[in-house]
């Protein structure tokens, strides 16, 4: 029967391994598809004018999409749907890493011991030990805390988009996008928040699979959440680096910058039935750039990532 077990779990590592490569490619060609068209189009060659032309129709929305260009378009304001996607998929993704990161791969001697504790009483001690042990070494553990930390921070910007939505940004009903567009937005909003957890990703949808089925299996109730335990979730995260914590302050100035820019460009909106010509912004980093909100998007996204990450790793994912 040991032996049994033991061929069991190699295959099954082995099998979590393929999906783990897969999933690693799958989204390594869909950054490329997504990152070369642009790279192209921004060639200074002649030859390209129709392709930049295309791509730029592909982009178009708003003000700048003529009145007449309403075919394969879609309403301004499915800005939402991106939103409510990305609060809904990046809060799944936390939840399932984080919880997967307090249970197999604690950080500090409390948390070691309270996992083997708790899934003895809830009788998954095996299912404990055969997700500990592909993450044993320190650095595997941290790089899921990471994974914890990046969520989060996506999560936070997420609900701030989401809310902007609701309350600083009023479309009009006859701002269109191109359905290109749209489904491009759909796409940034999902590949995104699993790029950041593709070390574990395999790993925690497996672990929550044990989790619901030893669950169903034994009866158990709320006993997760009787003995909730805040401080073992929280106390990982403020033992990562000082790179980490950096990555952490840039994104939180870009952060802050994008909210002041898009309160002021969301504020020109009130005044547009008092008159036809187009208002001026002024403020925060619109005095300074012609797109500051996407400036800021770049500060608080790509660069603080690359505070947090090795190069090598953000290329990878390339």
């Amino acid at each position: 029967m040991k032996i049994l077990g033991i061929l069991i779990e190699a295959f099954t590592l082995q099998s979590m391994n393929k999906i783990k490569t897969s999933l690693i490619w799958l989204l390594r060609a869909a950054w490329i598809a997504g990152i070369l068209p642009i790279l192209i189009a921004s060639l200074p060659s002649s030859r390209l004018n129709s392709f930049h032309a295309l791509l730029l129709g592909f982009a178009k929305r708003g003000k700048i999409m003529p009145s007449s260009s309403h075919m394969f378009t879609v309403p301004q304001t499915f800005f939402l749907h991106f939103y409510l996607l990305a609060v809904v998929w990046t809060t799944m993704l936390l939840m399932g890493t984080w919880y997967f990161a307090y249970k197999v791969a604690p950080l500090s001697a409390e948390s070691l011991s309270y996992p083997a504790t708790a899934s003895h009483l809830t009788g998954g001690s095996h299912i404990f030990a055969l997700h500990k042990s592909r993450f044993t070494y320190a650095e595997d553990k941290f790089n899921i805390w990471k994974s914890v930390f990046l969520l989060l921070l996506m999560e936070v910007h997420v609900l701030r988009r989401l809310s902007e939505t609701f309350h600083v940004f009023n479309y009009t009903s006859s701002a269109r996008m191109h359905i290109f567009g749209y489904l491009t937005g759909l796409y940034f909003y999902i590949a995104p928040p699993l790029s950041l957890c593709t070390f574990c990703a395999v790993e925690v949808d497996n672990f929550a699979a044990d989790q619901v089925a030893e669950f169903n299996v034994e009866d158990q109730d709320m006993l997760s959440i009787t003995n909730f335990d805040l401080r073992g979730y929280v106390k990982p995260i403020t033992r990562l680096g000082c790179c980490q914590w950096a990555g952490a302050a840039i994104f939180a100035w870009g952060w802050l910058h994008q909210y002041c820019c898009h309160a002021i460009l969301g504020s020109l909106r009130e005044h547009r039935d008092r008159t036809v010509e187009y208002v001026i912004p002024h403020g925060d980093w619109v005095d300074i750039v012609s797109s500051p909100h996407y400036l800021a998007e770049m500060v608080s996204l790509p660069l603080s990532l690359s505070r947090m990450l090795p190069m090598p790793w953000l290329l990878s994912k390339l």
